[in-house]
């Protein structure tokens, strides 16, 4: 072959005939990649874009390699004895008759500075590894690109998973039609939709069901591409509904490419056709875990009948590498998610191997004894850890209450395991979710006599909690009634304390002072300590209402003792929210903010939105009692957010509204009804952590007061460099102006671009002088 001219920078790479949605963060990563290793692997499950991403790349960084960027198609390569011949070919080496493809290969590119791109490298991974080791051994200049399931495993080797593309945030479904299209997946669902169906669009009417497509699809490329096709003949909200049956509808693709390629299910064979007998029976077992799951679940539920459980992490293992099995990093440890679409194919071939019944029933056990561990370990050390692997393991738990009622003569084990998910449900935003459960599992009229009982009071806290005291009311004097049967002091202790909830609710403070302290003395003769605890905070409030100050605090003192004691840290909380509102009304304002502080710190480190909206609550009294009227105004828009994601307003804390009816008062009057309205609506526009750093006035420490969420995300130099975009310099200005390389800069807005989601500098610009805007307002 003749030597290319430094200026020619052959590319055979094919053109883009589509256009290239979102990936920016993953092309800026690759490419810096790319300029210090000399081996770059993309990684990810068949469909995500490896390929895509791989040509783009190639595309972009084509200057700076002077003989050329290279695309060697693997996927039709079924002789790996082939393998140097076609990379040989693809280099355009036309003389193979006098050597070997190796030695030819080698040799051809000994001097020459080149990118070569291995594509679809799965199938021949162990070839493919050597090849591409032995390229890099004797041309010192080349650099190798490769796309697989799985990794090569050469020395020197950079793996960069590629993820789906980016999904609408699930809690934020209001998202406008506008906000909904700057999204990846949906992105490329409209511009792909447009190629059939010119004109389409999101917009009010439609933007739900898109999403809905796009999260149902995983992020994945390839489905999205193949379900924008189908609106050839189908709405939307056909391709939605059908979508139950993704792998029949999702079979329509592009002639051009290989036959796996054409359609979801072809793909995923594909996938399922690479891995070993026992992983494919791990594959399939796994499907029984909905929303992730940990080794320790995987040994447990996965293992028998033809997988040894020591074998199950060298198995898991291997559906990592082969992108199966995606490995999440979260507080508790590390945990592995299997993306939806794969998890359905699992699903069918499970079902298939008549299999799946005897994996839902061990999957129902194994978290059955985890709600059963977590019941017996609310109270003390380790308390946090118990509460965050509940709320991680949330799905699980919701397939294992679905098992358990779905399997005839299983409901009372379903009536046992939501009621020992109490604490679950009162720490999250599932308070109407787990009293369903549980009324569900009292109506099946299962479980023995104690377990009912349980369940009853569990459930009278569930709807005290939502305010139907009613209902709470009939729960708790069954469960009396049935702790009265049974001579069970720890029933009729509960049943006393929610009794004395119910008075309190409806004004009857004394009738609530006695049933807490009938609850007080029957839980101190049981030594319940979650259950003393409960009583002397909800007594602590009590007597406070009431003006009894002296019994308020020592009721509250003494809950702080009892947690202190075993270093718990929930009902502690409760108690300095408690103590909190007693020193509020006795004025002393800086010890009533400091106590509240601290409850909300802990509340809001388990995602317990009852216990944050109590005392964001509470902050806002003290800061209206301070005069600070705007700020207690913005504090009553973040907590009229919360109560809003709770579904109910001061939850089982009824008896304070008249605090807070008075904190309104005195704001309006103070501000008058426009402003104070404004700054109830700056609050309540707050994200959520945005809200929370506010009250615990985090955005005054350490960030220079006005940077808030993705505004403080950003590092100082790309604050600085955001700002230029805003202002309309170029890249070189920027450069320039900031005594940097060009290459720099831009750098830097592909990583600004990449942390806010957007994918244009106007963007940039438009939300800089937002921020702008509220900063001036802060001043204000």
């Amino acid at each position: 072959m003749t030597s290319t001219s430094r200026s020619q920078h052959v590319c055979r790479l094919p053109a883009e005939v589509t256009s290239f949605v979102g990936r920016r963060h993953e092309v800026a990563e690759v490419r810096q990649l790319l300029s210090v290793s000399r081996a770059v692997t993309l990684t990810g499950v068949g469909g995500v874009g490896k390929t895509r991403l791989a040509l783009r790349v190639g595309h972009e960084v084509r200057r700076a390699f002077r003989d050329g960027v290279w695309l060697v198609e693997l996927a039709a390569l079924q002789c790996p004895e082939l393998l140097a011949e076609v990379v040989a070919e693809a280099l355009e080496i036309r003389d193979l008759t006098s050597t070997a493809p190796l030695a030819a290969l080698t040799e051809h590119l000994r001097d020459k500075q080149v990118l070569v791109i291995l594509d679809n490298c799965e199938h021949l991974v162990a070839e493919c590894a050597v090849l591409a080791e032995t390229l890099l051994r004797t041309a010192g200049e080349a650099r190798v690109l490769a796309t697989s399931r799985e990794a090569l495993g050469i020395g020197g080797e950079h793996v960069v998973p590629v993820p789906p593309l980016s999904l609408p945030e699930r809690r934020r479904p209001g998202l406008s039609p506008e906000a909904l299209a700057q999204g990846e997946a949906v992105r490329l669902f409209v511009e792909r939709a447009r190629a059939v169906v010119p004109g389409f669009a999101v917009t009010e009417d439609n933007r739900e069901v898109v999403a809905r497509i796009v999260c149902r699809l995983d992020g994945l490329p390839l489905a999205i591409e193949l379900a924008a096709v189908r609106l050839r003949a189908l709405s939307v909200r056909q391709v939605l509904d059908r979508l139950e049956d993704r792998f029949r509808l999702l079979r329509c693709g592009s002639r051009t490419v290989l036959p796996r390629h054409q359609t979801l299910r072809a793909l995923i064979d594909w996938s399922y056709a690479l891995c070993s007998d026992e992983e494919r029976l791990l594959w399939e077992r796994v499907s029984v875990f909905a929303g992730g799951l940990d080794l320790k679940a995987a040994e447990a539920v996965c293992s028998g009948d033809g997988i040894a459980r020591e074998d199950v992490v060298d198995l898991v293992i291997g559906l990592v590498e082969k992108s199966v099995l995606v490995r999440e990093d979260h507080r508790g440890g590390v945990r592995y998610r299997m993306l939806e679409t794969l998890r359905e194919y699992g699903r069918e071939r499970l079902v298939a191997s008549g299999r799946e019944e005897v994996l839902r029933r061990r999957h129902a056990g194994y978290y059955r004894e985890l709600a059963k561990q977590a019941r017996a370990q609310v109270f003390g050390a380790g308390q946090v850890g118990r509460f965050t692997r509940l709320q991680v393991e949330d799905a699980n738990l919701r397939a294992a209450l679905d098992t358990c009622f779905a399997v005839p003569g299983e409901s009372g084990a379903g009536l046992s395991l939501a009621t020992d998910l109490l604490y679950h449900w009162i720490t999250s935003y599932y308070l109407g979710e787990g009293r369903n459960w549980v009324e569900r599992g009292l109506a099946a009229g299962a479980g023995p006599l104690e377990v009912r009982a349980r369940a009853l009071w569990a459930g009278a806290w569930l709807t005290i909690m939502q305010g139907d005291m009613t209902a709470a009311d009939g729960m708790v004097r069954e469960a009396r009634r049935l702790g009265e049967r049974l001579e069970n002091e720890s029933v009729l202790g509960y049943a006393a304390l929610f009794s004395g909830m119910i008075a309190m609710s409806r004004g009857r403070v004394a009738e609530a002072v006695e049933r807490y302290e009938e609850g007080l003395a029957r839980h101190r003769g049981t030594g319940d300590l979650a259950g003393l605890s409960l009583a002397l905070v909800r007594l602590s409030l009590a007597h406070s209402f009431a003006g009894e100050s002296a019994r308020a605090v020592a009721a509250g003192e003494e809950a702080l003792a009892v947690s202190d004691a075993s270093g718990e840290g929930w009902h502690r909380a409760y108690a300095m929210m408690a103590l909190s509102v007693e020193v509020w009304r006795q004025g002393d304002l800086p010890r009533a903010a400091e106590l509240a502080s601290g409850s909300l710190a802990f509340d809001r480190s388990i995602g317990d939105w009852m216990g944050v909206g109590v005392s964001v609550e509470v902050l806002a009294w003290v800061a209206a009692a301070e005069r600070r009227f705007d700020r207690a105004a913005r504090l009553l828009g973040i907590v009229q957010s919360v109560w809003a994601s709770v579904g109910a307003v001061m939850s089982g804390f009824g008896h304070l509204m008249r605090y807070h009816d008075e904190c309104v008062a005195c704001c309006r009057a103070a501000l008058g009804d426009a402003a104070f309205e404004a700054a109830v609506g700056r609050g309540a526009r707050l994200s959520y952590e945005e809200g929370m750093a506010y009250a615990l006035r985090e955005d005054a420490r350490g960030r220079g007061g006005h940077d808030r969420g993705q505004w403080a995300r950003l590092t100082r130099r790309e604050t600085e460099i955001a700002a230029l975009v805003a202002r309309g310099l170029t890249n070189k200005e920027i450069a320039a102006s900031l005594v940097i390389a060009q290459r720099t800069a831009e750098g830097h807005i592909e990583h600004i671009l990449s942390k806010l989601g957007f994918h244009s500098r106007a963007q940039i610009a438009v939300w800089v002088g937002a921020r702008g805007r509220e900063d001036d307002d802060q001043v204000a």
